[in-house]
């Protein structure tokens, strides 16, 4: 039987407009299989060596690692920041039903 590793994307954007675009985006092209939108985080930062923040948009993306190189190509063509938050976690465990759902849901 095939293993599937299953991953968490974070990706911040400027706004929910832009992360709404991001998530049709990758859900369109079978990249991810559920995107949640948090609609406003407080970040801080470290940008052109100076300390900065923003309030900025969160998406939580559900796939599989063997997207993430898709993923990030996509997202890089949309996105408007200069160097976007693009980071995966591993998923360790879960609803193996859920699990079975991403398989399902993504290329």
């Amino acid at each position: 039987m095939e293993q599937h590793n299953y991953i968490v994307v974070f990706i911040t954007t400027k706004d929910t407009a832009e992360a709404q675009k991001i998530a049709v985006a990758l859900l369109k092209r079978r990249l991810a299989a559920c995107v949640n939108i948090v609609p406003e985080v407080n970040s801080h930062f470290w940008w052109q060596d100076k300390l900065d923040s923003a309030k900025e948009s969160l998406l939580v993306i559900k796939t599989k690692d063997t997207l993430l190189p898709d993923i990030v190509k996509s997202v890089k063509k949309i996105h408007s920041y200069t160097v976007p938050e693009i980071i995966a976690l591993p998923i360790v465990g879960g609803n193996q039903d859920y699990l079975d759902w991403i398989d399902n849901e993504v290329t």
